[in-house]
């Protein structure tokens, strides 16, 4: 009897460690629960409900909702791979097929963006939504249309310079390059691969070494837009467009250069990347000004008061970038960089950020800004801070 009692001992102890053993570890990661799994879905159902309306028009695409109403967008806007994107991150995360038929159907209306050339957007917009489908679908059906979009995006690059040029000659700038552009570059890197043509990847790194050689402060945070002379390649002038002032750290710009220094090292592994990109990790963990809460400020260096904007969107690209960034460093780095992507996760995921079922117009954060100096998408929902929001979790899942 007392062998059986030892024996039943043994196994309840062994059954209860097991049990601890996979609580402590879906505790690390408890963000991703049933009921937030089932307002991501019934968000998406009420936005994609709303939208459909707008189906056969020219603009049928969802970029925002401000003071309840929603705003739409044609392929050619710069965010419009976004709502495709989170359609093919929701269904990563629920493998609910309808979120496929969706995404599928969405992606597909965007092929035409393959050939525009009027900004250097393309890598937004082709990469969230056939990328995803390629990476989600594991297709090469979609190769043809990637190979393309980088030709087009490669149809900016300024060779006497060595770099992208972001938007055209304006009034203001001869030849601007902003911070976003390293965003972009990840489709290059796809089209190398697909084609063989070392040609894309050739330039995407030449503009991320001209990037990393001019864009930084030397507390490594980053101006919005250099401008180049088309002729000399001289830097004109160093400019934050959508940030506090031309010396400040406007929040999203900060990081869009996190997640592209990310991927560089990524594709290249490429020392030098990697440190740029944890020195940008460091200097936006470090600020004075980032909230308790980790979401910051639409620009890091604006005066925080009560009602000053925060920009969700911001941390949702720095979360998801972080996720990416820990396991390219040490084990004492991973820890940190992860642990702080998951603070930031959760606070997205509070109500304080995410919107409640049956509000926001079906969009899931709240509290984005998208440029405060011109007045535009303040304090709003956005497309992407729901894109980088999604691959975060996706991110966070694996």
């Amino acid at each position: 009897m007392y062998k059986i009692m030892k024996q039943n001992n043994i196994l309840f102890l062994t059954i209860l460690s097991i049990l601890l053993f996979s609580s402590c570890k879906h505790t690390e990661n408890n963000i991703i629960t049933n009921d937030l799994i089932t307002v991501i879905e019934s968000q998406y159902e009420l936005l994609f409900e709303s939208i459909q309306s707008e189906k056969n028009t020219k603009k049928f695409l969802p970029r925002n909702n401000i003071k309840g109403e929603i705003g739409y967008i044609p392929t050619y806007d710069w965010t419009s791979g976004f709502y495709p994107g989170s359609l093919w991150e929701i269904y990563n995360l629920t493998k609910n097929e309808i979120w496929k038929k969706r995404a599928l159907d969405y992606t597909e209306r965007m092929e035409s963006v393959k050939f525009f050339t009027n900004n250097h957007d393309i890598g937004f917009m082709i990469g969230c939504s056939f990328g995803n489908a390629i990476k989600t679908l594991k297709t090469t059906k979609y190769d043809a249309i990637i190979v393309q979009a980088a030709t087009s995006l490669a149809s900016r690059y300024r060779a006497k310079i060595g770099v992208i040029q972001s938007w055209n000659k304006g009034s203001k700038w001869s030849c601007p390059v902003i911070i976003d552009n390293m965003m972009n570059l990840e489709l290059l890197f796809h089209a190398t691969r697909i084609s063989g043509d070392s040609t894309y990847y050739n330039i995407a790194i030449r503009h991320a070494n001209n990037t990393l050689k001019n864009h930084f402060r030397e507390d490594s945070s980053s101006y919005h837009v250099l401008d180049y002379d088309l002729e000399s390649g001289a830097i004109v002038a160093r400019n934050t467009h959508q940030g506090y002032a031309d010396e400040s750290a406007w929040a999203r710009g900060q990081s869009w250069g996190l997640y592209g220094f990310t991927v560089m090292y990524r594709e290249t592994k490429d020392t030098r990347y990697l440190e740029q990109a944890v020195k940008i990790a460091n200097f936006i963990k470090n600020h004075p000004n980032l909230p308790e809460d980790q979401i910051p400020y639409w620009d890091f260096n604006v005066k925080a008061e009560k009602d000053t904007p925060r920009d969700a969107s911001a941390a949702a690209i720095t979360a998801s970038a972080l996720l990416e960034l820990c396991t390219y460093v040490d084990e004492d780095s991973n820890k940190i960089y992860k642990d702080w992507a998951i603070e930031i996760i959760r606070a997205l995921s509070s109500k304080a950020y995410l919107a409640e079922k049956g509000t926001n117009n079906g969009f899931l954060l709240k509290h984005s800004v998208g440029s405060l100096p011109h007045n535009s998408e303040i304090n709003a929902a956005i497309n992407y801070a729901d894109y980088y929001y999604l691959e975060a979790l996706n991110r966070l899942k694996i």
